[in-house]
């Protein structure tokens, strides 16, 4: 009896051990990321190492930019996938629609819990502002990129993607969002926007400030945004095949109707007017954009300014039917005009959707 008592006993430990290990090496267990690329500075090459300008966009593969950074290894499993090869002001909808169908698609499988995403900084906020709003799922997207090419003495693309890696692989990401992460610091796809033409800070959120930074090497964050995105949008794992056409019209002192009559007779199904201060309209521009809103074409009124909310104004906005931007800019503006018109053109239904995104 004594024996087969100690013989259950020995089972029963061994048992609880292989637990035991089985839940710490759970623990420790790297995650898995994949880093998608589209080309950009951060894969630039230039004809000399001090060049920081003029240089190739896109030049690297994703599996040059890997090994340039072996610590990322440090943080998780990493695989890579190319998805294009551009300088980001030729970005396109066919491949915003074409990164979010494989974004999609890792996401959704148990063995990815993450993915990075190279990217050029002209249009990097466009599209982390796209992805936020058509991603479904709460697993980390982080978009990076570089000021400087690869080929510079202080190139910050290396830094930039081991610190996109480590937020990626950081489970207080989950549910914040598509992130951007540059220059020691973590910002959302809403409200990012790139304020300088070269410097390295270029990336901020104005009005809001940062979601958190990359203190010592470990991704910290502070607050979050409270709008609708990813899993909350209602433009989640939409299978697109095209977005409709919406153009951006700046308004100026002495503006006149040129732009916006040619819009209209292009047959844009939507306009956007960055307007002056609280999206203002000069008397010329208001009449074309009424003609334009009559005609069906919604009209949204935005702000050349750079902060602050553009809220109604002037009673002749209200009754030519003009929507409301909220706080976003013009170029994300016209990315949740293109998403809203895939579901509706309900006016009422789209100003809703401006005060909720």
């Amino acid at each position: 009896m004594k024996h087969k008592f100690y013989l259950l006993f020995l089972a029963a430990f061994m048992l609880l051990g292989l637990q035991c290990t089985a839940m710490a090496a759970a623990q420790t267990a790297k995650p898995n990321i994949v880093i998608l690329a589209t080309g950009g500075t951060i894969a630039g090459s230039a004809a000399s190492d001090t060049a920081t300008t003029g240089y190739k966009a896109g030049a690297l593969g994703i599996d040059q930019l890997i090994n340039a950074v072996p610590e990322i290894k440090n943080y998780a499993n990493i695989t890579g996938e190319q998805i294009c090869s551009i300088d980001s002001k030729d970005m396109t909808n066919d491949i915003w629609i074409k990164l979010a169908d494989r974004v999609n698609a890792l996401l959704a499988k148990p063995n990815v819990d993450g993915v990075v995403i190279t990217h050029g900084t002209d249009t990097l906020e466009e599209t982390a502002f796209f992805l936020n709003l058509v991603v479904n799922s709460n697993k980390p997207v982080v978009m990076v990129g570089a000021m400087r090419p690869a080929t510079a003495i202080s190139a910050d693309g290396p830094m930039n993607l081991l610190d996109a890696v480590r937020v990626a692989a950081d489970k207080a990401a989950f549910g914040k969002g598509v992130l951007v992460v540059m220059n020691d610091e973590i910002n959302g796809a809403r409200d990012v926007t790139k304020t300088n033409t070269t410097n390295v800070a270029t990336f901020k959120s104005p009005g809001f400030g940062v979601l958190g930074y990359i203190n010592g090497g470990v991704p910290e964050f502070y607050q979050q945004s409270l709008r609708r995105h990813t899993v909350n949008s209602e433009f989640r794992g939409e299978h697109l095949t095209s977005l409709p056409d919406v153009k951006v019209v700046y308004g100026t002192a002495n503006d006149d109707s040129l732009f916006i009559d040619a819009a209209i007779k292009a047959g844009v199904k939507g306009i956007v007017y960055a307007g002056t201060g609280n999206g203002s309209i000069h008397k010329n521009a208001e009449k074309a954009l009424a003609k334009a809103s009559a005609q069906g074409i919604v009209v949204v009124r935005c702000s050349r300014v750079g902060s602050g909310a553009v809220v109604p104004a002037e009673a002749s906005y209200a009754k030519e039917h003009f929507i409301d931007s909220d706080t976003l800019n013009p170029q994300k503006a016209r990315i949740l005009l293109q998403l809203a018109l895939t579901k509706t053109h309900n006016l009422s239904a789209i100003q809703k959707m401006f005060k909720e995104y």
